[in-house]
């Protein structure tokens, strides 16, 4: 039996900064120097806070305001229209008002909503706001919307994605364009709209362009890119990544002989295991019905390898995949150990890995009998 086994890696230091569940680039704030001050109309808050920003327009040097949805807001004080959310997005406000204090380039102060002690603080106006209540929280900002946040991550940090691009006419479903262009495991896969993988990358603060490994049979490089794009496709879900690519290194290992697996007739396919306590945060299955269906990390997490497989590597059945008669893990065998309710040491402890650890072991073998 070839065994192989990676950790999931944590999140680590890259050309892109992981914000929330968002990706963007670390070069592109507009903001200048000085103060900046974002608002909406449609926020009580930053409707109250007018009269301040009022006077700091008088007294402050170098302020600029930004507004969201009203260009003509606040009333009587000169603003930047911020509608396309291209300030609010690369400065990364989360709730508006929002005051913040840049210098050299670096931003050095910032407050979030209404609390009279840190606008007087930051400002160094000891009376700013007097008329005000101390403490009033603030809006959401229309940059982290759930409706269009998927949007702005394409339009602000799309340039990171370097796939190939594929048009799909209106008049065709895009479901069955899967399947026409022999993207598909036999099943129904989501098509992998930019929105859709800009949302996979942001489990992982890998780059979309570090090479994970080298894809049997073809040999081709293997970007975390490419495996989100299978991800989305398999149906993951973002926190599921880091096991995807996890699994993937091991299987393109040399101990594990991917291309190898691919082309023997007899009908054997990677069988991965997950460890750890990321495997209960991420509800994988671990109990009855463990080989079954019905859980999606499951499912899913063994499909994406099988899909990146096939559409990067190029192990199509009936190509270099060789399997006589297959199984039905070949679409996805993929589970967690019962840790917590076993008295016996796990598979990854057994192979040297701390408890604490979350690591992914894979093998060959058939479908359950």
């Amino acid at each position: 039996t070839l065994l192989a086994t990676r950790t999931t890696r944590g999140r680590q230091q890259t050309n892109l900064r992981f914000l929330g569940k968002r990706l963007m680039t670390a070069t592109k704030n507009p903001l200048r120097d000085g103060w900046t001050i974002i608002v909406k109309r449609e926020c009580a808050t930053c409707v109250m806070v007018v009269p301040v920003i009022a006077r700091l327009a008088r007294e402050l040097s170098s302020l600029t305001v930004y507004t969201q949805d009203d260009p003509t807001f606040p009333d009587g004080v000169t603003s930047v229209d911020d509608s396309d959310l291209a300030a609010s997005w690369h400065a990364d406000i989360d709730t508006v008002p929002t005051l913040i204090f840049r210098a050299n380039g670096v931003e050095t102060k910032r407050t979030a909503g209404w609390l009279r002690s840190e606008w007087r603080e930051l400002t160094g106006i000891a009376d700013l706001g007097s008329e005000l209540p101390e403490f009033r929280p603030g809006c959401g900002s229309m940059s982290v919307d759930p409706d269009i946040v998927d949007k702005l991550r394409v339009r602000f940090g799309g340039e990171i994605l370097h796939a190939r691009r594929i048009e799909i006419a209106d008049a065709e479903d895009e479901f069955e364009a899967m399947f026409s262009r022999g993207f598909t495991d036999g099943l129904p896969v989501v098509p992998p709209s930019p929105e859709r993988v800009m949302r996979m990358l942001s489990g992982t603060s890998r780059a979309p362009h570090d090479v994970v490994a080298i894809a049997p049979p073809d040999l081709v490089e293997l970007t975390v890119e490419k495996i989100a794009i299978n991800a989305v496709m398999a149906g993951c879900l973002p926190e599921y990544l880091p096991w995807v690519i996890a699994a993937i290194e091991a299987v393109c290992t040399d101990e594990f002989n991917m291309h190898g697996v691919l082309a023997t007739t007899m009908p054997v396919g990677p069988v991965i295991v997950c460890n750890g306590p990321g495997t209960r945060a991420i509800g994988m299955n671990s109990g009855v019905n463990v080989l079954g269906q019905g859980n999606r990390a499951n499912l899913t997490i063994g499909r994406a390898v099988q899909l990146t497989i096939r559409n990067v590597g190029g192990g199509r059945p009936g190509e270099v995949d060789r399997a006589a008669h297959g199984n039905p893990g070949k679409l996805s065998f993929c589970f967690a150990e019962d840790e917590v309710g076993s008295p016996f040491s796990s598979l990854a402890v057994s192979r040297g890995f701390d408890a604490s650890q979350n690591t992914v072991t894979v093998f060959t073998g058939e479908g359950p009998r």
